[in-house]
């Protein structure tokens, strides 16, 4: 019989998806909410390393799906590693967006939290990758429609998917994350870069551009505040 959860967090092993796992936890204890990992083929699988580290110090149960048949039906530069990672201006979509991963990330999510007596996801999605980086499956609007299908699926019209950094930029991420008192502990063990090296990163994709420059302006805001590592210039 399944353990009953109720709330299951979509857990890349990122800034925000992590952060969306603490608030989870804070609103129904770390017992209640289950973090789910997806192993798609992604070109660096230290992101489900430090999902699984990160559950581990917050106690949280992890469970890694495996959805390896996207590589089989699409392309991706996080995919494997046959195209360059680039996103050139002009560009319609980077060559790092995974068509419709966030829809069926959500979706299979959203099926075992029904199945868990789950009433919720959450999904850190954030719209600043929409508007910069071209993922288009990253905004409200996308997640109000995909909502409403899901409540058709799992007939239950209180079903929610929840995105609480969708409309935040990076520092702001940062601030919600350090009044949760886990700010320090996230830059260390989280992982954003799409070349999956930890920290500062690689500085040259634009996941890291995003990070560091909100992690500039968190330090702007909180001269006090000493970062764990050392930023590129």
């Amino acid at each position: 019989m399944a353990i009953k959860k109720q709330a299951i967090v979509c857990h890349s092993g990122g800034m925000d998806s992590s952060i969306c796992l603490a608030l989870a936890i804070r609103e129904f204890g770390a017992e209640n909410v289950l973090s789910m990992s997806f192993s798609y083929g992604q070109r660096h699988s230290i992101e489900l390393t430090q999902s699984a580290k990160i559950c581990q110090a917050w106690q949280v149960d992890h469970v890694v799906l495996n959805v390896g048949c996207l590589q089989e039906i699409t392309e991706s530069a996080l995919i494997g590693s046959k195209l360059a990672i680039k996103h050139e201006a002009g560009q319609v979509a980077p060559t790092t967006l995974v068509v419709g991963r966030n829809g069926l990330m959500g979706r299979l999510a959203a099926i075992h939290a029904d199945h868990i007596g789950a009433n919720c996801i959450y999904m850190g999605v954030i719209e600043v990758e929409s508007a910069s980086s071209g993922y288009r499956d990253c905004s409200r609007a996308y997640m109000d429609l995909l909502q409403e299908i899901l409540r058709i699926d799992l007939d239950n019209s209180q079903f929610e998917i929840r995105t609480p950094v969708v409309g935040m930029t990076k520092c702001e991420t940062m601030e919600v994350a350090a009044e949760l008192g886990i700010l320090e502990f996230l830059l260390m063990e989280t992982v954003t870069c799409y070349r999956g090296i930890l920290h500062a990163g690689c500085n040259d994709c634009a996941a890291c551009h995003l990070r560091n420059q909100g992690s500039r302006e968190f330090l702007h805001a909180h001269s006090d505040f000493i970062m764990p590592y050392q930023l590129p210039n």
